[in-house]
């Protein structure tokens, strides 16, 4: 078809990833971005084996560049661990790149399903998207920790400006060993949290949910709980009133029951721990974690997109092997539009954010029509599936694309 190519004013940070992640990510920059756009990308190989080549390097630039442009999109990348030190000789077992990134952007992420018909929700009551938001700084993820003997004291110290020493016995063991844990947060990463989930908030016009065990934690939580409302209190409440959302704290537990009996369409906010394992239980809920949007977003609204599963290392192997797959693009692709429609929004691209739409409508029609992967053939309820492999599914989808420009 005849089709003038989509400009684009600013660039685009790309940060490409691993295994089967990235071949489905150049099958999709190939089949439904390239002959549509004049793609403007800064391209960086977050690849393993580059990572390694540079010391890790290329991801500390390509967060930087995110800051620079304010808007990124990420492919699904490794994590390694000591299988994959060996696996890909590597010589350090780098940390992770989405940790890393979040840490330079001081981000936010923010994850929600995407529905389609014919995958019906674990709870049948659920009708409407619930995005988490996961503080992703401090806590167990930068925790101090050992392996105590018996007969050992664990205290707390705190070591003040002036010198001066503040000791808190922690427990006394005495005829049993155990364990010890040090954990931490701060203030100016809480603050970030808490304005970055209000701005996503009166952005998407959703109400807002935090929950903490501050009853129990009546210093760490409690902290938590108190920066929320004073930033609200003093920035946001007139804003959220004329925007007609609420912000609504509860305890983690009562969050849990509340959710459960929820049809959704809420943003629940929760501490790095809380989000991490609620984030998969929202998205198991749903349908599948191959069908979830993930954004990170930083308090100046730099956003880096992503999709929210893993490389799909499985496929991968069976890939090289030259054997057929049948791998879930979908959280990938709503990464590349995500991006793009954010980018397009900056910039006044009007073009650029009508595209982006319509490839997410063409996607989600596609599945409704009952044309899918093997994954979600085997949740679907539609009357008629036809499963179909990874590369088909995207020329499903560019089908559909086209009728609509």
């Amino acid at each position: 078809m005849s089709f003038e190519k989509i400009p684009m004013k600013t660039p685009l940070v790309e940060m490409d990833g691993d295994e089967m992640t990235r071949v489905i990510w150049q099958m999709i920059k190939d089949m439904l971005l390239a002959p549509y756009i004049d793609l403007n990308l800064e391209y960086y190989d977050l690849g393993l084996p580059h990572r390694d080549e540079t010391g890790d390097q290329v991801t500390i630039d390509s967060a930087n560049a995110t800051k620079k442009h304010g808007v990124a999109v990420k492919c699904a990348t490794i994590t390694p661990n000591a299988q994959r030190m060996e696996e890909y000789k590597l010589h350090e077992m780098w940390k992770s790149p989405n940790g890393t990134i979040r840490a330079i952007l001081d981000g936010t992420v923010f994850r929600a399903p995407i529905l389609v018909k014919g995958i019906t929700p674990y709870i049948p009551g659920w009708r409407k998207p619930i995005t988490i938001a996961r503080h992703a700084f401090g806590d167990i993820y930068k925790n101090t920790e050992t392996v105590v003997p018996p007969g050992a004291k664990a205290e707390i110290v705190v070591t003040k400006a002036d010198g001066s020493e503040e000791r808190l016995t922690v427990h006394e063991f005495k005829e049993s060993g155990g364990v010890f844990q040090g954990q931490f947060n701060v203030d100016e990463s809480i603050a970030s949290f808490a304005r970055s989930c209000f701005n996503f908030a009166l952005d998407t016009k959703q109400d807002i949910w935090f929950s903490t065990k501050d009853t129990i934690s009546k210093k760490y939580d409690h902290r938590f709980k108190d920066i929320f409302q004073e930033i609200y209190d003093a920035e946001y409440a007139k804003r959220f009133a004329e925007a007609g959302i609420e912000y609504f704290y509860t305890l983690i537990d009562d969050a849990v029951a509340r959710v459960v009996r929820s049809e959704g369409g809420f943003i629940w906010a929760c501490k790095n721990y809380d989000g991490d394992v609620m984030s998969d239980m929202v998205a198991t809920a749903f349908g599948s974690l191959g069908m979830m949007t993930s954004v990170l977003v930083a308090p100046d609204g730099t956003c880096e997109y992503e999709a929210a599963h893993g490389t799909v290392t499985r496929h991968y192997y069976k890939h090289l092997k030259g054997e057929e797959t049948s791998t879930n693009s979908v959280a990938t692709l709503f990464a590349w539009t995500g991006a793009l429609r954010k980018r397009g929004q900056l910039d006044g691209n009007g073009r650029l954010v009508d595209f982006a739409g319509k490839l997410e409508e063409a996607t989600v029609e596609t599945i409704e029509a009952g044309i899918m992967t093997g994954d979600l053939a085997a949740m679907s309820t539609l009357p008629e599936i036809k499963k179909v492999n990874t590369q088909d599914f995207l020329m499903a989808i560019k089908e559909r694309l086209e009728s609509k420009l």
